[in-house]
């Protein structure tokens, strides 16, 4: 990864064009081919970026950032360089679940039957091509369900949560497989996908599920 702090301007030039007049940013290049321009004031969204695959021609003044696919550009007009260094960042590891995600799926796991009588644990991270299940079980009827769990259910957990299904649902084993998107919260939006692809929904209660062995109460 590059990173380089630069007063400068940036044009983009392609089915519209737009113009970020001379200010210092922050420019990053990474090893996968992206460019994006920061401000300090836009949290993690850049001003300007441009996917992969991404070719930069870098000219006395001048940096052309051209697009492999489309041909659209981003030409920076370089005024002063602050900072530019280069690192190795090696292979990310992915995201790891969190503490408390990791105890909701323990003890959901070992308490798999409040989600209903008669339900049973197949396996915890229930292993395929594309990552772990967080929890494989089955109901009241024996069909499988696929359970993801996150602490705050957005529609990145659905959409994960969707591409396992259809894999799941490919071994005849297991299929059909049902889901069912677990969370402390889950936002409005993950809920109408959910609803809308036949996933189930169930709201945790952290505290309630750490003092099951006393309550035996789930929600």
């Amino acid at each position: 990864m590059r990173l380089v702090i630069a007063r400068c301007s940036v044009d983009y030039v392609g089915r519209l064009s737009a113009h970020l007049p001379s200010a210092l940013r922050l420019v990053i290049l990474k090893a996968d081919g992206s460019v994006s321009i920061h401000a300090d004031d836009r949290a993690f969204k850049p001003l300007n970026w441009m996917n992969p695959p991404c070719k930069v021609r870098e000219e006395e003044g001048t940096w052309t950032v051209t697009h492999g696919k489309t041909g659209e550009k981003l030409i920076l007009t370089m005024e002063e360089i602050l900072h530019d260094s280069s690192h190795e960042l090696g292979v990310d590891p992915g995201l790891q679940k969190d503490g408390v995600e990791a105890h909701l799926q323990e003890l959901l796991a070992e308490h798999i039957h409040t989600l209903g009588d008669g339900w049973s644990l197949i396996r915890r991270e229930y292993p395929t091509a594309i990552g772990p299940v967080d929890i494989l079980c089955r109901d009241q009827l024996g069909g499988t369900v696929a359970i993801e769990i996150k602490r705050r259910g957005d529609i990145d957990g659905v959409e994960q949560l969707t591409r396992y299904l259809e894999l799941l649902n490919r071994d005849t084993l297991l299929a059909p497989v049902k889901g069912i998107f677990a969370a402390q919260e889950i936002r409005p939006q993950a809920r109408v996908l959910a609803t809308d692809r036949g996933i189930g929904c169930v709201t945790l209660d952290y505290d309630a599920l750490r003092g099951i062995e006393r309550t035996d109460t789930l929600f």
